[in-house]
C-alpha cells in the first residue's frame, strides 16, 4: 500500500482516540502528522492504525495509540522541555514527542529495536532525537533533569533512579503494578518532594528490565 493508501486508516484511528476522551487538538494532529506504518515491521505493517498493541519482534510492543495520547494529554510536553523516554521500542512515541518537546532522550535495551528506530526517524528528519541502548531503569543521568519522563514498560515500583532525574515541577507516566498488570501513575516532584497519583488507568505492558525493575530471570506469571 501506499502512503496515500494509508491515510483514511490514519485518519480512523484519529477518531478512535478522539472517542476514547483524548480531544486535544494539537495531539490528533501529532498522530496524523506522523506516519506510523513506517515504524512497524512489514509482517504488521498492515494492522499499523489499529487502536492496539503490535508486536514488533524480540519480545516487544508498539503501544496502544490511544493510551500514547493519553500520555501526552496527561504529561502536557512544552516546545521547551528535555523529554527522558524509557522504551524506545517502535520509535514512533519518540517521533510524537520529537514534534512537541526541545529534546527527546530515548533509551532501548533491544539493539536491533533501537537500530530500526533510528532509520525511521532519520526518515521524517527528526534530528532533535538522542537514543541510547542500555538499561532504561536507571534512566540517563548525563542529560538530567527531565520536565517529562515515559516510561513505556511496567516496573514494579517508581525506579528510584527516575524519579532522582525529575525535574522541579517534572512529571511522569509510569505503569507499576504485576507483570500480568499495572496501574498507570502520575509522579511530579513538586517543592523538592516526589507525589504519586493513580490516573485510575489499568493497562498490560510488557516488562521493565533492569537494576530497578524487573529481574530478566524472575519467572513469567501463570497462564
Amino acid at each position: 500500500m501506499n502512503e496515500f493508501g494509508y491515510v483514511a486508516y490514519r485518519r480512523r484511528l484519529i477518531e478512535d482516540i478522539r472517542a476514547k476522551g483524548v480531544e486535544d487538538l494539537a495531539i490528533l494532529q501529532l498522530f496524523d502528522r506522523v506516519p506510523r506504518h513506517l515504524f512497524i515491521p512489514e509482517g504488521t505493517r498492515h494492522r499499523a492504525y489499529e487502536d492496539a498493541p503490535i508486536p514488533i519482534g524480540y519480545g516487544q510492543t508498539a503501544s496502544q495509540p490511544s493510551l500514547q495520547a493519553l500520555y501526552l494529554q496527561v504529561l502536557d510536553p512544552q516546545p521547551s522541555d528535555k523529554v527522558l523516554e524509557v522504551g524506545t521500542g517502535s520509535g514512533f512515541l519518540t517521533a510524537l514527542l520529537a514534534l512537541s518537546a526541545d529534546r527527546v532522550y530515548s533509551v532501548e535495551r533491544v539493539r536491533e529495536l533501537s537500530m530500526r528506530a533510528r532509520v525511521a526517524l532519520d526518515g521524517l528528519a527528526l534530528n532533535n532525537v538522542a537514543l541510547l541502548v542500555g538499561d532504561g531503569s536507571i534512566g540517563w543521568r548525563k542529560y538530567a533533569p527531565f520536565q517529562v519522563i515515559i516510561v513505556s514498560a511496567a516496573s514494579p515500583s517508581v525506579p528510584p533512579a527516575l524519579a532522582a532525574q525529575l525535574a522541579e515541577g517534572g512529571r511522569m507516566v509510569i505503569p507499576v503494578g504485576e507483570r500480568e498488570v499495572q496501574d498507570l501513575l502520575l509522579v511530579r516532584r513538586i517543592g523538592g518532594e516526589i507525589e504519586t497519583e493513580s490516573l485510575r488507568q489499568r493497562c498490560t505492558f510488557v516488562p521493565l528490565l533492569g537494576l530497578h525493575g524487573w529481574d530478566e530471570l524472575d519467572p513469567e506469571p501463570a497462564i
